[in-house]
């Protein structure tokens, strides 16, 4: 592996079968596959990333637009595999976000769809 390559990222849910049901189908529309399972969480693997969600130990809530992390963004695809995600993504969980400037939310230059699960855990997914 390339020093400063990511090796995995850890979410945190309130509501691990919730999140497994949303980030799962995500994760898995995007090719990761199941990696680990147990009693408090789940991972999917893509090459040697993994993504990891799990229950987190102290209730709260998570606020992307508070000092922290504001959004994971994934290569999606072609602008056409882009489209079926947003199409799908609230039969699974997760609200669109930006629908009046979709899919140029980013700007005029940079296609992407971008969603929000039900703990406002936000996604951009960028076309190629």
């Amino acid at each position: 592996m390339s020093a400063g390559g990511l090796h995995h990222v850890e979410l945190r849910t309130a509501d691990l079968r919730a999140a497994v049901g949303s980030w799962g189908w995500l994760l898995e529309t995007l090719g990761y596959e199941p990696f680990q399972q147990w009693d408090h969480g789940r991972s999917w693997r893509l090459g040697s990333l993994y993504v990891v969600l799990e229950s987190a130990p102290v209730p709260g809530t998570h606020d992307r637009r508070q000092p922290g992390l504001s959004h994971l963004a994934f290569h999606a695809g072609d602008a056409a595999t882009v489209e079926r995600i947003w199409a799908e993504a609230p039969e699974h969980g997760w609200s669109r976000l930006y629908e009046d400037r979709h899919p140029f939310a980013g700007g005029p230059d940079h296609r992407a769809a971008f969603l929000e699960d039900a703990e406002r855990f936000k996604v951009e997914l960028v076309a190629d």
